[in-house]
């Protein structure tokens, strides 16, 4: 049943998508989409949780703290990406659909500081003790935005490979951000 609400609602949104039409989709009769599920509002819910804990999974499954740190990151963005490609309906529900909408925004932004707390970790990796935390903190936001436009933009380009997306992100974030964080910065020359 949520298979068939995740793609009803990725394709019509939650204040269009009709439980007839999930519980059509999910060859079941409505009254028991209802009974094992409850109102549009908790199935919607349920799909973001799934959909939300699948995609955490797949990431921390593969961030291992054996490997080095551009090896975790590299990990990470590709089981990001990778999940993305696989499950854009799911993404569509937890970005698109959800993003903004009371009473999903929440769960978003609950997803979403999870989401954060793993790139933080990754980038105090990174660099040690060497970046102050509201460095690490403010880029972890950062690499977080850019991955969600990144997915997003995979998300409506299902011919593009999913690991060419996360290589191109991994370009900008291990020679940019990297840097950064070790103290680099950038200084206008007419300053």
């Amino acid at each position: 049943m949520l298979d068939a609400a995740v793609a009803v609602f990725s394709r019509r949104g939650f204040h269009v998508a009709s439980m007839d039409e999930i519980a059509e989709r999910a060859e079941v009769s409505k009254p028991m989409v209802y009974a094992y599920l409850g109102s549009k509002e908790d199935l919607f819910i349920a799909c973001l949780h799934r959909e939300a804990t699948r995609l955490m999974e797949a990431v921390v499954a593969v961030v291992r703290p054996d490997l080095a740190p551009d090896q975790q990151l590299w990990s990470g963005l590709r089981a990001f990406f990778r999940f993305v490609g696989a499950h854009r309906d799911g993404w569509s529900v937890l970005y698109r659909q959800a993003r903004g909408q009371e009473p999903f925004a929440g769960e978003v932004a609950a997803m979403r500081g999870r989401m954060i707390e793993v790139v933080s970790s990754l980038l105090r990796g990174v660099v040690g003790g060497a970046a102050r935390p509201v460095d690490v903190v403010s880029m972890a936001h950062a690499l977080v935005g850019a991955g969600e436009s990144l997915a997003d933009w995979l998300a409506d380009h299902v011919d593009e490979d999913p690991e060419a997306t996360a290589t191109r992100l991994m370009n900008v974030v291990w020679t940019g951000a990297g840097g950064l964080l070790r103290g680099e910065t950038w200084r206008p020359a007419w300053d």
